[in-house]
């Protein structure tokens, strides 16, 4: 009978060649020996399996998320180098996790930058105020249009000026990248990538011309609603009518905004035939920032893999003065209340709004606010500049959390039972806010519409516990945590699987390499609408010829009669 044998598949550092190490011989009942020898093969595995990864990452929120990814690869052994840019805001040059290299710009990003962040999220609240008419419309994608144009522009010169740069490109390619781990919000990193012909993994919801499945999957606008419309999966026509409207908004935005800085670099560097949107679809693996659990259901492809909550973990033991506030709260319990990382303070008007309101309720308040205190701030109310948000989310006093509606807060509330009040700003937030509403997990208000009455009512429809918002975002948590495996466990196999493959291009659709009008094969419907039409054609040329000879025959048959 053939010999049983366990082995363990790895790749050596530095090496694209597979090694495979037997452990042996198993006995019938599957008992293995010598034991020694697996012990010592589990040791030498930890030192045998390691990968190098080259990440280019986006600021903000979007590092936060890969950041607690990139400590998950570290711990199993692989070398990251992260690009950094010398205007970072939280991309840290030095780190346990990684080394870093910086690239010298010399003005920030928008999305790099505090004041351009403060500016936007005003102008964007001050359009709101109008919403509904056409100018409000207009302005609104103007505000996005202008915000978003000068990041691409400042990130395609970023690329320009790495590729310029010999010694640091030579310095890229000697050191032999297995993968290349991508943001392709700003799709500088895609470029990059491409150049130096590396494997690609996007950590990925957005991309340069909004939500990310509209680039490699069938995404029927019947039923997908598009960025910024605050639509769910069921529209009526007019609500329809009107997603295809947000849709062409995004088109536009594609063609005319953010796509011409990369189309100048692609053409300089790679040829006429290649685009950003060409590269971003021929990616080996999308590691998609969402969930079932919390999107909503639509078409997907075999290289996309979800990985929704991945940042999700068990609560810590808070700090003495915050656990003392949460056992004070008695059977009232706690509010915590954040608006993130981008955003920390909704000016002295609204912020009042909102004091007033946490003053009116019996729970504890905790929020995270770092503009000036509020002259209505109630003795319930904790005010601090920073919180640890998912092991409050995580404590059993707190009954509700109130955000600005952003990704990763929504998912750790999902992750802990945390029902939600949104207070929806910017980008995809009141998107999100729709999809929780639909899920039943929690509801949101317009802060443009805010006032002290409303905001109360809001909190107090969440907390009573006759509704169900509580019983429904524990169901949620329950199906987040019901997998086969966790999200963060999931995102590491697969960035390990295109290392050790060099790519994973059997996953991927060639669907994007075809034309629009093969995609959607109207070449195809044009020819059988041709090949139809000259078929018909022929027949009722045939049956006027031969009603023709008939007609003669007949007067022919009738003239010899009357003869």
């Amino acid at each position: 009978m053939r010999e049983r044998r366990m082995c363990l598949f790895g790749v050596s550092k530095g090496s694209h060649s597979p090694w495979i190490f037997t452990v042996g011989p198993l006995d019938l009942q599957g008992t293995m020996m010598p034991y020694w020898s697996l012990a010592l093969l589990l040791v030498l595995s930890a030192t045998c399996w390691g990968g190098k990864i080259l990440v280019y990452p986006i600021d903000g929120s979007h590092w936060l998320n890969m950041n607690i990814l990139l400590e998950a690869l570290h711990a199993q052994g692989h070398q990251i180098t992260v690009l950094r840019t010398s205007t970072s805001w939280y991309v840290s040059e030095k780190s346990p996790y990684y080394s870093s290299i910086t690239i010298v710009q010399e003005e920030s990003t928008s999305i790099e930058s505090q004041d351009n962040m403060t500016a936007f999220l005003e102008r964007s609240i001050q359009i709101q105020r109008n919403r509904g008419s056409l100018w409000a419309f207009v302005e609104f994608y103007r505000n996005i249009y202008n915000f978003l144009g000068e990041s691409h522009v400042s990130m395609a010169k970023m690329v320009v000026s790495i590729f310029e740069n010999q010694t640091l490109i030579k310095q890229l390619k000697e050191s032999q990248y297995d993968v290349c781990l991508i943001d392709p919000g700003l799709p500088g990193g895609v470029l990059l990538a491409h150049y130096l012909d590396l494997p690609t993994v996007f950590n990925v919801r957005w991309i340069f011309n909004g939500e990310a499945h509209f680039a490699i999957a069938p995404s029927p606008l019947s039923y997908i609603p598009q960025l910024f419309s605050n639509y769910s999966d069921k529209m009526d026509f007019t609500q329809r009518l009107n997603n295809v409207i947000y849709h062409s908004a995004l088109v536009y935005m594609h063609h005319f905004v953010s796509d011409p800085p990369y189309r100048a670099v692609c053409e300089r560097y790679f040829g006429g035939d290649v685009s950003v949107m060409s590269l971003m679809q021929g990616a080996d693996l999308w590691l998609m920032r969402v969930d079932f659990t919390f999107e909503l259901p639509r078409p997907t492809m075999p290289n996309v893999v979800y990985i929704g909550g991945f940042q999700g973990k068990p609560s810590k033991p808070l700090p003495a003065d915050l656990e003392d506030l949460m056992q004070s709260s008695g059977e009232h319990g706690v509010v915590v209340m954040t608006l993130g990382t981008l955003l920390g303070d909704l000016g002295p008007e609204i912020s009042q709004i909102i004091a007033s309101a946490f003053a009116r309720i019996p729970q504890k308040v905790v929020w995270r606010h770092v503009g000036k205190r509020p002259d209505t701030l109630g003795n319930n109310t904790l005010i601090v500049d920073w919180l640890p948000q998912n092991d409050l989310l995580g404590h059993p006093k707190t009954k509700v959390f109130v955000t600005h509606g952003g990704t990763n807060g929504i998912y750790e509330a999902i992750y802990h039972g945390v029902p939600i009040l949104g207070i929806p700003l910017i980008f995809d937030q009141h998107d999100n806010m729709v999809r929780v509403t639909a899920r039943g997990g929690g509801e949101f208000v317009d802060v443009t519409a805010l006032d002290v009455e409303s905001f109360t009512a809001s909190l107090r429809n969440i907390l009573d516990p006759r509704k169900s918002y509580k019983k429904d975002m524990m169901k949620l948590s329950q199906l987040h945590h019901d997998k086969p495996m966790k999200p963060m466990d999931t995102a590491i196999f697969w960035v390990e699987y295109v290392m050790r493959h060099r790519g994973a291009p059997h996953l991927r659709t060639e669907s994007y390499k075809l034309p629009w009008y093969a995609y959607h094969s109207l070449d195809v419907i044009a020819f059988l609408a041709l090949f139809s039409f000259l078929v018909i054609a022929l027949i009722w040329l045939s049956f006027r010829i031969l009603c023709r000879h008939l007609m003669k025959a007949k007067s022919y048959i009738f003239k010899s009669k009357s003869e």
